[in-house]
């Protein structure tokens, strides 16, 4: 089976490409640049050209579309915002065409908005899952809530799977040497609600998306299970969101406040690096 992972040059994409690679899947990775460590062929391209996502998807069974300008503030918050919503418009209308009929593209945790907030707010209820209300008020979470409006159409138009992730924070190996420097300030990490996600569990639940039938046009939050703080979720909330009263988790634990229950069930994914064993490494 021959999988198409865009942006797998990236942050996160090198983990999924080595994810289907070492499951034995035929992988093209296609990117605007090289990958510092090639796992698979690479082809070059620029996704908001139409004809070139065609050329890319010929010949495939299934599209991970990891590829976007990941955050605010690296671009234009236009060109932001057209590079994200054309790129992922081009990838699924070239893979409705070519009757591909397996997708998956990466939404983001930001779509709910309280991580670039000019003007800041509270969670509606904790912990965030899908139902949450999207309010971005930035380019970056607006392109998102369009690409997922966007699986929606062509899930109704052609029948397509697409699934859409919610990404939390991505977090590769060697990011865990962060940690220490913010485990107790829970002023650091609050907009992302202190969730993350390591990067070789989301390059699970990508593979297991493309491996699922019968899942229509879902969302999907991606979390680890637990939150990044060494500081239970009622210290968290007291010292930063003390109006929200609509809690539906325990506060005594460290459980993530970005739910990945329905994931889980629908996926049969299991999230597994945990920061308290990985950040012993470097402390060695």
């Amino acid at each position: 089976m021959k999988v198409v992972v865009t942006g797998g040059s990236g942050l996160l994409g090198p983990w999924v490409v080595r994810e289907f690679v070492e499951a034995g899947y035929d992988v093209l990775n296609v990117d605007t640049r090289y990958p510092n460590d090639p796992l698979c062929p690479t082809l070059l391209a620029d996704l908001t050209n139409l004809g070139e996502a065609f050329d890319v998807l010929q010949g495939t069974d299934a599209l991970v579309h990891v590829a976007a300008i990941p955050r605010v503030g690296i671009r234009p918050d236009a060109a932001t915002f057209t590079t994200n919503v054309v790129s992922t418009y081009n990838v699924l209308e070239a893979a409705a065409a070519l009757g591909i009929q397996k997708a998956v593209i990466t939404s983001s945790e930001s779509s709910y908005g309280l991580v670039f907030a000019r003007h800041l707010f509270s969670p509606a209820y904790l912990p965030i899952d899908e139902d949450h209300p999207q309010l971005p008020q930035d380019a970056y979470g607006l392109s998102k809530v369009v690409n997922e409006l966007t699986a929606d159409m062509f899930h109704r138009r052609t029948g397509m799977q697409v699934v859409s992730f919610r990404m939390g924070n991505v977090i590769t190996p060697d990011m865990y040497q962060n940690f220490p420097s913010f485990l107790k300030d829970p002023e650091v990490r609050k907009t992302i609600l202190w969730s993350y996600i390591d990067a070789r569990d989301a390059a699970k639940a990508y593979r297991l998306a493309i491996e699922k039938d019968g899942l229509g046009s879902v969302k999907l939050n991606i979390a680890a299970d637990w939150s990044s703080m060494d500081m239970t979720n009622r210290e968290l909330l007291q010292a930063t969101y003390p109006d929200v009263e609509d809690i539906r988790g325990d506060l005594d634990s460290y459980e993530t406040l970005l739910s990945n229950r329905k994931a889980k069930e629908l996926l049969g994914w299991q999230p597994i690096y945990h920061w308290r064993d990985e950040i012993k490494r470097f402390a060695e």
